[in-house]
């Protein structure tokens, strides 16, 4: 089993995985289009969390994990107890391309646009706000940009608008 991996995944997996690529998804778009009540923000001050957001001609370069067969099940169970805590998130199957053009099915978690915790399309400068100020479960969602930022850069994987939020969340918080 492929996992595909293109916000915390790339820098907190949480699973066991006997292989690391870089990989492609075709369709989708990473994007803070998620508004996160548990982990980076809370119900009376949400925080945004990464989505992949569906869009024609968009694409998304991340990590692809691949799994031992006898460890999907429990891979499994975790993934759906970290990523589907909200319903927000749709568990699916995709075909991702791998950087020697072989093209696999992985498990992917995409947003579902029909979902109340569904942002897409704030401006750069309203995410940049939020990231700033939202602390939810898992710590401040400041803190998530960054180490996905850290992350996509350190395996050469550019990113404009999150490193553009990087720096502005980084001038918004006076550091």
């Amino acid at each position: 089993m492929w996992v595909f991996g293109y916000g915390s995944l790339l820098w907190n997996p949480g699973f066991d995985y006997a292989e690391k690529r870089l990989a492609c998804l075709h369709g989708y778009h990473r994007s803070f289009c998620m508004r996160s009540i548990h982990h980076r923000g809370t119900i009376e001050e949400p925080g945004l969390v990464l989505a992949l957001d569906q869009q024609e001609g968009a694409s998304c370069q991340g990590v692809a994990f691949r799994v031992e067969l006898n460890n999907v099940e429990g891979t499994l169970a975790y993934l759906r107890e970290r990523e589907l805590v909200s319903s927000a998130y749709l568990e699916v199957n995709l075909p991702i391309t791998l950087t020697d053009g072989d093209v696999v099915d992985a498990v992917v978690y995409v947003i579902d646009e029909t979902h109340d915790q569904y942002c897409g399309g704030l401006p750069l400068a309203e995410q940049a706000e939020i990231l700033s100020r939202a602390v939810g479960g898992r710590g401040p969602n400041w803190e998530y940009l960054h180490n996905t930022v850290a992350h996509l850069t350190h395996l050469g994987i550019h990113d404009a608008d999150l490193q553009w939020l990087d720096r502005e969340v980084h001038i918004l918080r006076g550091n």
